[in-house]
């Protein structure tokens, strides 16, 4: 059953990331990057169909990541991917109308950004990559050390700079718009709108603070022993994850029970476990 659902995930996926292409992508010629962007600067040379061209691209990176990146599991969750992506689309050119739906370039770049970035996002979900410069840019990382953000940007900069000279530099500079907005979106639709803020309280009265957030907000609290470097006092630090619409109530907490405490908020994608999201594998 997980199998099924991380399937259905992936094909979901991949026909989104299709319908953000031939959308809004393709008639407005913004080439955001790997091999799909590859593909339509290919298409817009030769003719040659985008779909076959994605699927044509991939195969050496295909064998890449069989050898780097984790053997079967990897190679039958991505090839599912790619596979439906440029199925879909290669069969929405008959069914899409072939100008899109608008012809402003903005919209087209922002949209097409949040079309696919939920289409990536699920294809994440899903356990799947899908392929091109996601393989490309994993084995930069593993390979070279390189960061993830930067391969990222390594390779799709390419096909960006690539797409200036073919398509044209405002078409380019709107393209980097869409590749920055899509990132943000995939990492919101993988991971969910579960971000939180976690709180790192010094105070002299540890069980006073921590009574008023059991209280009040019905959070746990863990106690964790400190020492200032500066004047050698043993203190008590206080660590505890609230919902970022309960930060405003966590300081006045806090301050009411310890006006002389210091008090760090972060910020969390996620908090597993109880009291917040369940504990087991998305």
């Amino acid at each position: 059953m997980k199998n099924i659902r991380d399937y259905s995930l992936i094909i979901l996926g991949a026909f989104i990331q299709a319908l953000g292409l031939r959308l809004f992508f393709i008639p407005a010629n913004l080439a955001v990057g790997g091999v799909s962007g590859v593909a339509q600067l290919i298409n817009h040379i030769t003719g040659w169909q985008i779909g076959v061209m994605i699927l044509v691209g991939n195969i050496p990176l295909f064998l890449l990541g069989w050898r780097f990146l984790g053997g079967k599991k990897f190679i039958i969750r991505t090839v599912l991917a790619v596979v439906t992506f440029s199925f879909f689309t290669d069969a929405l050119v008959y069914i899409l109308p072939a100008e899109g739906i608008t012809d402003d370039i903005l919209l087209n770049s922002l949209y097409g950004a949040v079309v696919s970035g939920i289409g990536f996002g699920l294809v994440y979900r899903g356990q799947g990559t899908s392929g091109g410069s996601d393989i490309l840019a994993r084995i930069l990382n593993r390979w070279r050390g390189i960061p993830i953000s930067q391969s990222y940007m390594m390779v799709d900069s390419v096909v960006i700079l690539s797409a200036g000279f073919i398509f044209g530099w405002k078409e380019a500079l709107y393209a980097l718009i869409s590749l920055y907005v899509s990132g943000i979106v995939t990492e919101t639709a993988a991971q969910g709108l579960g971000v939180v803020r976690t709180a790192l309280i010094i105070t002299s009265a540890p069980q006073a603070v921590s009574q008023r957030i059991f209280e009040v907000l019905d959070r746990g609290v863990t106690l964790l022993p400190a020492k200032g470097a500066y004047t050698g006092k043993e203190r008590t630090m206080l660590y505890c994850v609230v919902n970022r619409s309960e930060t405003m109530r966590l300081k006045h907490l806090v301050n009411d029970a310890d006006p002389n405490a210091f008090m760090v908020i972060g910020q969390a994608h996620e908090a597993l476990g109880e009291g917040f999201a369940p504990l087991n594998e998305d």
